[in-house]
């Protein structure tokens, strides 16, 4: 049976609890228009401050996950996997809860009327009263919570979250979040009763309140050990993250609030916290662990920039498509695209861990639009490069490069830095096998024909060349006999007569295989028969014009479940599910294989790599879609 007030009174809700700030903004809106009172004001106040104190976790919730600055400060190395962040998704019930209890002491307290805009003697009184009265009581309700009842029945969900983040902070019960409102609130409306209340007072405290409570569980150590060299007292008056950060592996440790000093008193100070937080600030200089394998990706567009764990942790953990609250920010990815052309490296986005490897994402500071201006493109090569080398310099085993990060006329599919650099250690990979593999596995047996755009590509040459030893029929669309006939001789002399130029549409209208490797527009689509079905390896994907076919995604594979700290979607792809490419490189790095991968697709590894990726847990994704 569920306890008493452990849980939500609108969690059934889902986003349409955000109604419930709806009287507040009809209380303002109307008082705009009709009247002027105290309580519409005290209502606007109440909605500012709901806002920055989002705007607050948020900020520090992007802060924290960016790792290309936070990699070295990290204490528990572990990622932040999809299960924490649904655990996680309502975190800000407390915000909604406080404006309430808010609501209901501006009614019981007419004090709280007519404050002043400042008073600098609220300053002391109210940090006399959080001292004297909340620290001590926040402590002693804390420890209570770890009692036995009270902790299995309440503050687990707290603790449950193996990884702490400033998000974590307001993911608790709903009893807990009123004591916790009591706590926050005994300062403020003891301040006011005794007549040194202010606004700027209780947006000061209340901010400050939030701001250290996502300090506590930010889970990086920004707090340098000098400070606490330099004052030795200053290490009972604020805590660190790596002192908070104990109390969620040591959990019968480190209760206190905000000051140490409490913990000192009540006998339950963890004795590692200094030295563990002088430890933690020292080797944040240092590099941490080197990964085992790198994908190296770049940006597709500016709605999807946005589409990253520092911009918005929830939505980057579900597939990307665009969102209409994305539209105002899109100035932001704009200038965010300016920054980075004239002054950036490759960074690190996220990780994960697949059987004891670190497997990071990099990405190359680049939009998709900007890998077709000519201009662009020995930037652009500097870029990869430079990340192919540290790589090599830190002992990287194998990098996969990205959809254009390899493109066949930017660097010859990678063969550019392989020739340039004999001597790498690093394994560069462009993966584009098991993307063949994962295309052709997905084609029927019984299939005798099959119609073939972007046919002298690299992708589709080995699909051609592997197909018609199979004795399938492939009607190879290129204008470019030269290169049609260079394709078609590399194939077995007794399966050539499998492989047909073929330079229109039309030639396809009774074909029900189309495999598409270079865009097509809805009028081309439309020669295809009924009930055909469009496979494809072209970026972007095409759109989906007809209902009466059925169009496949990108290549892709899905992540072995064993994968460990995996938060984050990969562009459009399901939750677990990456790019072929990106599957490649694992490959590769699980199999300690020591060749590059780069240049044309050896077909006659094809096989080898797909049973490779299948021995390792690797497994292919249903990508078949029909339009309603």
């Amino acid at each position: 049976m569920e306890a008493p007030l452990s849980s939500w009174p609108w969690q059934n809700l889902g986003s349409f609890k955000y109604l419930l700030y709806g009287p507040f903004f009809a209380k303002v809106t109307y008082s705009r228009y009709q009247e002027h009172s105290i309580w519409a004001t005290w209502c606007l106040h109440v909605l500012i401050l709901c806002s920055l104190r989002g705007i607050i976790y948020q900020l520090w919730s992007s802060f924290s996950n960016m790792l290309f600055l936070t990699r070295n400060r990290r204490i528990i190395k572990g990622g932040v996997d999809f299960r924490q962040i649904d655990k996680e998704w309502d975190w800000d019930n407390f915000v909604l809860l406080h404006a309430l209890m808010a609501t209901l002491a501006y009614y019981m307290f007419p004090n709280l009327v007519n404050l002043p805009i400042w008073d600098l003697s609220g300053l002391v009184v109210i940090t006399i009263l959080h001292i004297v009265i909340s620290e001590p009581l926040y402590y002693f309700l804390h420890k209570c919570f770890h009692g036995s009842y009270l902790f299995s029945h309440y503050h687990s969900l707290h603790h449950s979250s193996a990884i702490p983040q400033p998000f974590t902070a307001g993911h608790a019960t709903f009893l807990e979040q009123i004591l916790l409102g009591g706590v926050i609130g005994i300062p403020i409306l003891g301040s006011c009763l005794m007549g040194y209340g202010s606004v700027a007072i209780i947006y000061g405290y209340v901010l400050i309140f939030d701001f250290l409570r996502c300090l506590g569980h930010c889970n990086f150590e920004i707090l340098p050990h000098q400070l606490f060299l330099a004052f030795p007292f200053m290490k009972y008056l604020l805590y660190t993250p790596t002192y908070h950060n104990l109390h969620h592996t040591e959990i019968e440790t480190n209760y206190c609030l905000f000051m140490p000093l409490f913990d000192v008193l009540g006998n339950t100070l963890n004795p590692k916290s200094w030295d563990m937080h002088t430890k933690a600030s020292v080797e944040s200089g240092k590099n941490g662990r080197v990964p085992d394998f790198v994908f190296l990706a770049h940006v597709v567009d500016m709605t999807s920039a946005l589409h990253v764990p520092y911009m918005f942790r929830s939505f980057s953990s579900t597939p990307f498509s665009t969102k209409l609250f994305l539209i105002p920010l899109l100035p932001l990815s704009f200038l965010a695209m300016l920054v980075m052309w004239l002054y950036s490296k490759p960074f690190l986005n996220t990780f994960y861990y697949l059987r004891g490897y670190l497997h990071q994402t990099w990405v190359v500071p680049r939009f998709g639009f900007q890998y077709f201006l000519p201009f662009a493109a020995q930037g652009i090569n500097k870029q990869i490069e430079q990340a192919i080398l540290r790589a090599d310099r830190l002992g990287v085993k194998v990098i996969s490069l990205a959809a254009l990060n390899k493109n066949e006329a930017l660097n010859g599919g990678g063969t550019l830095f392989v020739n340039k650099h004999p001597n790498l250690r690093v394994r560069v990979v462009h993966g584009n096998t098991l993307t063949a593999a994962v295309i052709l596995k997905e084609i029927p047996k019984d299939i005798t024909e099959v119609f073939l755009t972007g046919a002298t590509s690299k992708l589709g040459r080995a699909i051609a060349l592997y197909l018609c030893t199979r004795q399938v029929r492939v009607l190879m669309l290129t204008s470019s006999t030269e290169r049609f006939l260079k394709i078609q001789k590399e194939a077995p002399s007794e399966y050539q007569k499998y492989l047909v130029q073929v330079t229109k549409y039309q030639a396809a209208k009774n074909c029900k295989t189309w495999i598409v490797g270079k865009w097509i527009t809805p009028s081309e689509q439309n020669f295809a028969p009924t009930a055909a079905h469009f496979h494809q390896f072209v970026v972007p994907p095409v759109f989906p014009f007809r209902s009466d076919c059925t169009y496949g995604d990108l290549a892709a594979m899905r992540l072995p479940l064993d994968v460990q700290g995996l938060g984050s979607c990969e562009y459009t792809m399901e939750r677990g599910v990456v790019h072929a490419c990106h599957a490649g490189g694992v490959v590769h790095s699980l199999e300690g294989w020591t060749h590059h991968e780069v240049g044309a697709i050896d077909v006659h590894r094809i096989d080898l790599v797909w049973e490779a990726a299948l021995k390792h847990g690797l497994k292919p994704v249903s990508s078949f879609r029909q339009i309603d």
